[in-house]
């Protein structure tokens, strides 16, 4: 762990760093971020100025793990679009090439967060049981319904990831507003395969809300008058007769006629629309939240619309319409993110129903579901079906405690995930698959030139090829670039969700995954002929992978020796322990040798150490 700096509030222009909540605020709203990414800025502001060597950043985040130094490049790329910055004019983090980052921003303690905290902090207490972490979604919400009150209509388009917590965050909008009484709401949902076959479902769903509301002799009257079209089939609201079958006669239903009542039907009440799922919706309904978007007259109306960017296409109507409302000031977007690995704990605390959580669950679920709340309650159950997660009577209580250790889990991707992730990569072309199975053989971020090698393709296609999928998928993303030693440059990219990873992983054969991982270690070889200790450890793993132990021994020998070198010999005799591991794999004819030869390296490693004694070793977990 990182130890805490002096102050628990530092402030860096608009930037204040809460590292006692493990938060970033600006203005007075509460950014949440992943873990990583927060642990890194953290160690930046604790230290401004000066040059931290990616060395220093690497032992400090990762005291006992061996990670690639490619995934500082990934927390920092998403620090600076978080922060605005520019890495060619940063006014935050410079980059000291092939060396380390700078925090060149001036670093002052602050007890204050910002004048916009109330707002923040108002929506807060508003929130129920059942939602955590979205205190500056809903203040966002929030101040949307505040701009009706001039008359200023609002759309507001609300998105994120499946599973994300999008419908909890506007149910729970929706609900604040009921039990307020402060707007009349229609909460309805667009459904899957209605969008081509009935025009406006969605909206006369919202409609028949209204008029099924307390107050909807009001809103069947309105319509009535001004778009009898509208009205709900079978209405008898109109003075207790059937009148309304014969308004609705003759009359033709006008995205107009419709706009003109509901604008009227503010006027005395502000009145809210939130369509779920938008993405599936007819193109009759996203041009009706067009034109509510663009008239002029003034009315107290608010849309709120969730929708999941990767289910449309760049060029689909609904994100066509969106990137127009936001050129001209029209509407609004929130982002619904992951929640943080605070938050998320609190989440299953509730799901629990236990404020203390067995040791090492939290940060296990984040870690497979980063933070995805669907995700995380969908690994919690998986944990418990399989026995991981026991309930026992404690002093006449029942609590939940570990009952086998997390790290023995073949899986942690439950059905209803693995279905709902093979579904998303089914939709996908056979060679969109191939890339990302490929990419998932390396781990944190992968190169664009180990897929192309994995599959015996050329880099430039494929690396145009990952950056289309970046641009479609969610749990896909660019993760910087690097430099090889021939001076050609290749893009990396990481799985936003470890669970994709996984289940690209596991849904090769073996022996393809075997042959795609030693393509892998020979590109290596290839690429870093003469300096193969620098990525020996690299090498080693990808021939693991494919069995071919006498080689993944060898390039492990190569990287203690390196290590040696740098008298890091605790370092050295960790890598031996692990090649002394794999050599017991070898056929009898082999194994003595490279045993025996192994042995002799791990004693010198030993016999160099401090003290001369062998000290107990502390052998890392690489991340696979």
């Amino acid at each position: 762990m990182i130890p805490a700096g002096a102050g628990g509030m530092k402030q860096f222009e608009s930037f204040v760093l809460d590292t006692s909540n493990a938060c970033l605020w600006q203005g007075g709203v509460r950014i949440s971020l992943p873990p990583k990414p927060f642990e890194l800025l953290r160690y930046l502001v604790e230290n401004p100025a000066r040059l931290v060597t990616h060395d220093e950043l690497l032992d400090a985040l990762w005291p006992e793990t061996y990670v690639q130094p490619q995934v500082l490049r990934t927390y920092v790329l998403e620090l600076r679009k978080l922060l605005g910055d520019d890495a060619d004019h940063p006014r935050f983090i410079q980059t000291q090439p092939k060396r380390g980052y700078r925090f060149v921003a001036v670093v002052t303690e602050t007890t204050v967060i910002g004048h916009s905290a109330p707002m923040a902090v108002a929506a807060a207490e508003l929130q129920p049981p059942d939602i955590v972490g979205r205190d500056r979604e809903l203040a966002q919400l929030h101040d949307g319904l505040q701009a009706l009150n001039a008359g200023q209509r609002r759309i507001l388009f609300v998105t994120g990831e499946t599973g994300i917590g999008k419908t909890t965050l506007v149910d729970t909008f929706c609900r604040q507003l009921r039990s307020t009484g402060v707007a009349n709401v229609a909460h309805c949902q667009c459904v899957q395969g209605l969008g081509s076959k009935e025009e406006y479902y969605p909206v006369i769903e919202a409609l028949n809300q209204l008029c099924a509301s307390p107050e909807g002799d009001v809103v069947c009257r309105a319509l009535a008058r001004m778009a009898p079209a509208w009205l709900p089939r079978g209405d008898q609201s109109l003075d207790g007769n059937s009148d309304s079958i014969n308004l609705r006669a003759g009359h033709e239903r006008t995205a107009g006629d419709l706009c003109r009542a509901l604008e009227e039907l503010s006027a005395t009440r502000p009145l809210v629309l939130a369509f779920e799922d938008l993405h599936w919706a007819d193109s009759a309904t996203i041009n009706l939240i067009s034109a509510l978007a663009r008239r002029l007259a003034r009315a107290r109306l608010m849309v709120v619309a969730t929708y999941v960017p990767d289910k449309v296409s760049r060029d689909h109507a609904l994100e066509c319409l969106k990137r127009d409302l936001l050129m001209h000031h029209c509407c609004a977007e929130i982002v619904v993110r992951p929640l943080a690995k605070q938050a998320l704990a609190e989440l299953l605390s509730k799901e629990l129903r236990q404020q203390n959580l067995p040791a090492g669950l939290a940060e296990f679920v984040h870690h497979h579901s980063v933070g995805n709340p669907l995700f995380a309650i969908s690994v919690l159950d998986h944990l418990i079906a399989e026995g991981y997660l026991v309930r026992r009577s404690i002093g006449g209580s029942a609590h939940w405690e570990q009952g086998l250790p997390l790290g023995e889990m073949a899986s942690v991707v439950p059905r209803g995930l693995l279905e709902m992730i093979e579904l998303e990569i089914a939709r996908l072309t056979s060679d969109e698959q191939c890339i990302l199975e490929a990419g998932s053989l390396v781990p944190v971020a992968f190169p664009a030139w180990a897929v192309a090698a994995a599959l015996d393709r050329d880099a430039v296609e494929t690396e145009e090829t990952c950056d289309t999928l970046t641009r479609r998928l969610h749990f896909v993303a660019r993760a910087g670039e690097d430099e090889l030693p021939d001076g050609t440059r290749s893009t990396f990219y990481a799985f936003t969700h470890g669970l994709y990873r996984e289940v690209l992983y596991q849904r090769q054969a073996a022996p393809r995954r075997a042959r795609r991982h030693f393509r892998i270690a020979e590109q290596l070889g290839n690429y870093f002929r003469g300096r193969e200790a620098d990525v020996a450890r690299e090498m080693a793993f990808h021939y693991e992978a494919a069995g071919n132990w006498k080689q993944a021994a060898a390039a492990l020998r190569s990287a203690a020796r390196g290590a040696s070198l740098r008298s890091a010999h605790h370092q050295a005799a960790e890598i031996l322990e692990r090649a002394l591991r794999l050599a017991q794999n070898l056929n009898a004819a082999d194994r003595d040798g490279e045993v025996e030869a192994i042995r002799a390296e791990l004693e010198s490693a030993h016999g160099a150490m401090a003290g001369g004694g062998r000290p107990k070793l502390n052998i890392r977990q690489e991340i696979i």
